[in-house]
Formats: C-alpha cells, sequence, structure tokens
C-alpha cells in the first residue's frame, strides 16, 4: 500500500476493506504486513479497513503528526478527506497494532488540540540564572480543517524570573479560535533554589551539648558514691 500525492498537494493513503472480526483476523492480517482500521464520522457508516502501517507511522511522525488531513482511498470504495483520531501501541516493541481513522468535512468547523511551540531566550534564563519551564504543551483551538495550524508559537523572550506567559497572550491566526482558558498559564520562569553546605566543624558546633540535668546528675551520682565509701571506713574504725 503506497503513499501518493494527490493534485492538491495533500497526503493520499491506501485502504482495503476487511471482512474478518477479532483477534485471530487482526493476527493474520498484521502476519500479512497489515494492521486493522476503523473508519468512521460525517454521518457515513463504521468501515472494517486494512492498512500499511509504515503509512501510518510515517503520518503520525510528520510535523502536523495526528492532525494531518490525508485522503483516504479504499480500493472500491469512497475517497474521503480524514485524519487520525486513535491508535494503538504493542506494549514493548511500540508497534502499530490498530488505528481509527475519522472522516472531515473540509467545510465544518473542526475541535482538535495543536502543540505549543516556544521561541527565543528569555532574559530570566540568559542573564538571570533561572529556568524556563512550559507547563501547557498544547492548546485545544476550533478551525475549519484547512486551517489547522502545526503548533502555536509562544515568544519567551521578554520573560524575567517570576512571571509568565497565558493563553489570552497567544497570537492565532484570525481563522483560529483559541478554547483554552485564557488564564491558563503556558510557561514561566523559575528560580534556581541554591543549597548551603554547612561545613563540619560548623555542624559539629551546631550539635546541641548533652543537657545540663544528665551531667549533674552524674556528678552527684559519683559524689554519692564516694560519701558512701567514706562512712564504710569510718565504721569500720569505729568496730575496731
Amino acid at each position: 500500500m503506497a503513499t501518493t500525492q494527490t493534485s492538491s498537494g495533500r497526503l493520499a493513503i491506501a485502504a482495503q476493506t476487511r471482512d474478518g472480526r477479532g483477534k485471530g483476523p487482526a493476527r493474520q492480517l498484521r502476519r500479512a504486513g497489515q494492521i486493522p482500521a476503523t473508519l468512521y464520522g460525517a454521518g457515513g457508516a463504521p468501515v472494517a479497513l486494512a492498512v500499511d502501517p509504515k503509512t501510518v507511522s510515517r503520518v503520525l511522525h510528520s510535523v502536523s503528526g495526528h492532525n494531518t488531513i490525508f485522503e483516504l482511498r479504499i480500493e472500491g470504495g469512497e475517497n474521503t478527506a480524514a485524519m487520525i483520531v486513535d491508535w494503538q501501541l504493542e506494549p514493548l516493541k511500540g508497534g502499530l497494532l490498530h488505528v481509527d481513522l475519522k472522516r472531515i468535512a473540509m467545510d465544518r468547523l473542526l475541535k482538535l488540540r495543536v502543540p505549543v511551540q516556544t521561541q527565543g531566550e528569555a532574559v530570566g534564563v540568559k542573564t538571570q540564572g533561572g529556568i524556563l519551564e512550559l507547563i501547557t504543551r498544547e492548546v485545544e483551538i476550533e478551525c475549519l480543517p484547512g486551517d489547522i495550524p502545526e503548533f502555536l508559537t509562544v515568544d519567551v523572550s521578554g520573560l524575567s524570573i517570576g512571571q509568565s506567559f497565558r493563553i489570552s497572550e497567544l497570537k492565532a491566526d484570525a481563522k483560529v479560535r483559541i478554547l483554552t482558558d485564557a488564564d491558563r498559564v503556558i510557561a514561566h520562569i523559575i528560580a534556581v533554589k541554591e543549597v548551603v553546605e554547612t561545613p563540619a566543624a560548623e555542624a559539629a558546633a551546631a550539635t546541641p551539648a548533652e543537657p545540663e540535668v544528665i551531667k549533674k546528675g552524674k556528678a552527684e551520682t559519683v559524689e554519692a558514691e564516694g560519701e558512701a565509701k567514706t562512712e564504710g571506713k569510718e565504721a569500720k574504725k569505729e568496730k575496731k
């Protein structure tokens, strides 16, 4: 199953319908070098398909990833715009086991999540020794399928220690509506906490001394034992 390009430049993926359902037919399909897939959405009936896992993997690892809209060409069936909405991987090897595809109506608004990409070197990192911490890595948006951005850019160059960049400060195309809460923090600059090591001499000096009550108790015990011995000797002399 080859991957081609349409006249509009959109990626085209070939697929075939499959009849068998369940674990047995799925294993046979994988041994043949394909994986099971399901196509649904846009008011159409679900269709069980077989697709090339290498082709699907290339889409997932592309710049736009699972947000890539491609043309799905089903042998002996429909041709439709589609995108990957879910996939299953092998626990150990990480190979593709199954993929869910969704029909896309190019004239209908679509809700999806796109990644956030930082730009520039923050003042708080460059001159103040702070650390840039990315809190929100994806933002939910709404737009037409043809207007989906690969990512949204966050310019962090003006951030100092203690400052943050929020969703409300994002600049997106007029055709893209941001749905994520405007007050959510995308990134901020935090200070590095210094660990002060205490020298051994200072640590020893800082160790609390033995309580005076205990010392006094020991002294009184020694003194009492000495008096007892003296009294014993005097008593022996008197008897003699």
